[in-house]
């Protein structure tokens, strides 16, 4: 596929959760946790959904049908604030520790909230980004809509890496954008907290013959609701090499044998010998899709 890489890389799964309402307090444990996976010898850390922004669950933000009211209003422009508009952050996190970081974050664009992952270099460059395509029931009211301008994998020394976004892992076409594209580090930060999650990775782990690294935020009680983890590395038989953890916040480290992949396309690869382009065929739009174009 191009780039030669690793034949073993140690990669680390970050299970946290953000400070609500407080980014600076959500930047600094995103330092504590890249710190962490950098002292146990990761060379990549993948962290969940909204680390960096929040995920606000629970919150109803005064809406109704037809209806939004004033608190609500309040409380989206406070959420609104505490999105992110510049990576030079989350850069220096990467250079500082010299790790490829994988991070969820609120992203602000112009007057609009995406839920995004960026891919951070071990020497700050922003290798690539994703904006969720396709946010899920009341998240739509939050954050636009990504398009296919950044539905792409990042060629790295560590292996092809890409990232679907917590429900985004549920749309077959997304998942077949990404296997088209040769990720072999399939990147699946989430919300979802719930057992089902664990087959859902397992069964993309096969399909793509990939590994996957699945980081779900953990969030005790309060003004938000709830979120208690399920994290989980999977390599491309779907063996859980680690997790997944229920248990609080803490790191997933796991040894990935890259060579694994190979041997698994043995007798599977949905977009080589095991599809049949003449009956199915996928089409990506890959162009941006802006409200305002000038001539």
């Amino acid at each position: 596929m191009g780039q030669e890489t690793k034949s073993v890389v140690r990669v680390a799964v970050v299970q946290a959760g953000s400070v609500p309402w407080d980014t600076e307090a959500s930047l600094a444990r995103f330092d504590h946790w890249a710190a962490a996976a950098a002292a146990a010898g990761a060379e990549l850390a993948v962290f969940p959904e909204a680390f960096l922004g929040g995920y606000p669950k629970g919150m109803d933000f005064g809406v109704t049908v037809g209806r939004r009211t004033e608190e609500g209003r309040a409380n989206f422009a406070r959420y609104a604030a505490g999105a992110l508009s510049g990576t030079e952050r989350l850069s220096a996190v990467a250079a500082a520790h010299g790790i490829w970081l994988v991070a969820g974050a609120i992203e602000r664009d112009g007057g609009t909230l995406y839920c995004t992952v960026y891919f951070l270099a071990p020497d700050g460059t922003v290798a690539g980004k994703r904006r969720k395509v396709m946010p899920t029931a009341m998240e739509r009211l939050l954050w636009g809509f990504g398009d296919g301008s950044t539905l792409g994998v990042v060629a790295t020394p560590l292996g092809r890496m890409g990232a679907a976004i917590c429900w985004e892992n549920y749309m077959p076409q997304l998942r077949l954008a990404l296997y088209g594209q040769g990720v072999e580090l399939y990147c699946a930060p989430t919300v979802d907290d719930r057992e089902t999650w664990l087959p859902t990775m397992r069964h993309i782990a096969m399909e793509g013959r990939c590994f996957v690294l699945s980081a779900c935020q953990w969030q005790p009680a309060g003004e938000w609701a709830a979120i208690s983890g399920g994290s989980v590395i999977i390599d491309p038989l779907g063996k859980v090499l680690a997790g997944p953890k229920r248990d609080g916040e803490g790191l997933l480290i796991a040894d990935l044998e890259m060579g694994k992949i190979r041997e698994a396309q043995f007798d599977l690869d949905v977009v080589g010998h095991y599809s049949r382009p003449d009956l199915f065929q996928l089409i990506v739009n890959r162009k941006a899709q802006r409200g305002v174009e000038e001539s």
